[in-house]
């Protein structure tokens, strides 16, 4: 007996037993007026931090790989650093900052790290990572260059290459197969 299928029954043959892809969800980029506003800028580099902190976190408690574990610190520490230091600059500039907090849009990427098994959380954390560090080397690049207040423009500054070299390790992590990892 020969069974023909159209290129479509095919297709939805072949997903409906294929493994799942799992997402990864990126938490959202910062609103254009961050680029250029004092205020705006605070709160997108805390709540942007503040991610970084929190996924890290959780990485610490979830990755069986002792080389996220260990990048995961480093991104803690840095982003306390990064933090503490616009918050000092925008004190420096007659702002009174509110704490930093986690962009409500950023709650779906911490519930899927949350909710990720240890064999899939690497690619997963990585996966946020790339784009969440892109997303907040765009915005400390554009307030560095246009920023409407120049303690904060100096903060910015300072970001730059720490969130670049984030950005580059994440990506290298990414890309690195899961047996290279735990020896790292």
């Amino acid at each position: 007996m020969k069974i023909k299928f159209s290129g479509f029954a095919l297709g939805l043959a072949l997903t409906s037993v294929a493994t799942p892809a799992l997402a990864q969800t990126p938490p959202p980029p910062p609103p254009p007026e961050a680029k250029t506003s004092a205020a705006a800028y605070v709160m997108a580099a805390g709540a942007s931090d503040q991610f970084e902190i929190q996924s890290s976190q959780i990485a610490l408690q979830k990755s069986p790989h002792a080389s996220t574990r260990r990048f995961a610190q480093t991104l803690i520490a840095d982003h306390q650093k990064t933090t503490a230091a616009t918050i000092k600059a925008a004190k420096k500039a007659g702002m009174n900052p509110p704490p930093p907090m986690l962009d409500p849009g950023a709650q779906p990427s911490i519930a899927e790290l949350q909710n990720a098994s240890a064999g899939d959380f690497d690619r997963l954390y990585f996966g946020q990572q790339g784009p969440a560090h892109q997303a907040a080397l765009d915005l400390h690049q554009s307030y560095a260059a246009s920023g409407d207040q120049a303690p904060l423009r100096m903060s910015a500054k300072a970001a730059v290459p720490i969130v670049q070299k984030h950005l580059t390790n994440a990506n290298k992590m990414m890309n690195m197969p899961a047996g290279k990892m735990s020896g790292m």
